[in-house]
């Protein structure tokens, strides 16, 4: 036998390791989830929020969250419903995994993104953190879905096929996947941060007097610069997806210099983040032109405010973007299935390596 042939190698042992940490993690997910959620049921309201239920304004105290008598059914029985079914899929990827367990993985793992709804954290968190008064009950919650989201990402990934690893050093994107990317960076500060650096100003750009006046009775300075700032320096991380640091670190980088990006570092955020994109601009483009067919809204309220309705296009445009970029991302550094194993026909002579 030629060395190291029949023995499991280093790597091995390392993939078996997470193998085993990752339905762990997401049988602690959903154990926690559910009690949460039994809790509530048995009239505990720790954790809980009804700010988006009654008109009180106390975000930091949820809204008056102790007052509700009967949960909602889908903050209740029916989260304890579907956490019951992520439980069978982590027993299912335990014992069965196959690529049926890896597709259920990943559309739980969808499933609690669109739930957790990212975008919603992307301008609240930065917001909070400047003193605006914010319902930390309710951005708890969604970060702790999106923690499930990437946790079940991961089962799916170690649930489907073994592969080999990934080819080493630098695979280039294709072209078209570097075409979306920029177009991703470009969006978030045309569409997004000029506008609202504007207003800050104090330039009704695309808005009315009115509109203004509200914006900046509404927002601090500080909370305007965070909430202008954040998306298109975020969006700059698209160009890592198209360059040579989004699949190795820099060498400057201490202790993790020339070592190669993990692959669902780089896909699993840019992915939440372009479904949340998409699904806001779907919702919101909906929601604009129902209320155009209501009558609710007319043609030139939103000609005096077209700023305001562009933005909806631009979050679709940009989550459109980033998907087909980290689509392309995907696709450059996919890991490679491993060879079917040669079979020699009947009566034929096996080769040296075959023997060895």
């Amino acid at each position: 036998m030629s060395p190291g042939v029949g023995f499991p190698s280093r790597n091995h042992f390392v993939r078996a390791q997470r193998s085993a940490v990752v339905p762990v993690a997401c049988a602690a997910f959903v154990l926690g989830e559910v009690a949460l959620r039994l809790y509530w049921l048995a009239g505990g309201r720790w954790g809980y929020t009804a700010c988006d239920r009654t008109a009180l304004v106390d975000p930091t105290g949820g809204c008056g969250a102790d007052r509700v008598h009967t949960l909602p059914f889908w903050a209740g029985w029916g989260a304890v419903g579907v956490g019951v079914a992520l439980a069978i899929i982590v027993g299912c990827a335990v014992r069965f995994p196959d690529r049926a367990v890896a597709a259920a993985s990943w559309a739980a793992s969808a499933l609690l993104l669109v739930v957790a709804f990212p975008l919603h954290l992307l301008f609240e968190v930065p917001a909070a953190l400047t003193g605006r008064p914010s319902d930390w009950r309710d951005l708890g919650a969604r970060l702790a879905l999106v923690a499930g989201g990437v946790l079940f990402a991961g089962l799916a990934n170690a649930s489907g096929p073994r592969r080999d690893p990934a080819p080493a050093g630098y695979q280039p994107v294709p072209r078209w996947a570097r075409r979306w990317a920029y177009a991703a960076v470009a969006l978030p500060v045309v569409g997004w941060a000029v506008p609202h650096g504007l207003w800050v100003l104090g330039v009704p750009f695309g808005i009315s007097e009115q509109q203004l006046d509200e914006i900046q009775l509404d927002l601090s300075t500080e909370t305007g610069l965070a909430i202008t700032l954040v998306p298109p320096f975020a969006g700059l991380l698209v160009l890592g997806l198209v360059q040579r640091w989004g699949q190795q670190f820099p060498r400057w980088v201490p202790r993790l210099g020339g070592r190669r990006v993990p692959r669902l570092l780089a896909v699993i955020p840019a992915g939440v983040v372009a479904l949340a994109l998409v699904t806001y601009g779907v919702l919101s483009v909906a929601v604009f032109v129902d209320q155009l067919r209501t009558g609710d809204l007319s043609w030139a309220e939103v000609w005096e405010g077209w700023a305001t309705s562009a933005t909806l296009l631009v979050f679709l445009g940009w989550g459109v973007s980033l998907g087909v970029t980290a689509t392309g991302y995907a696709l450059a550094t996919r890991p490679r299935l491993p060879p079917e194993p040669a079979h020699c026909p009947p009566g034929s002579i096996p080769s040296r390596l075959e023997r060895s």
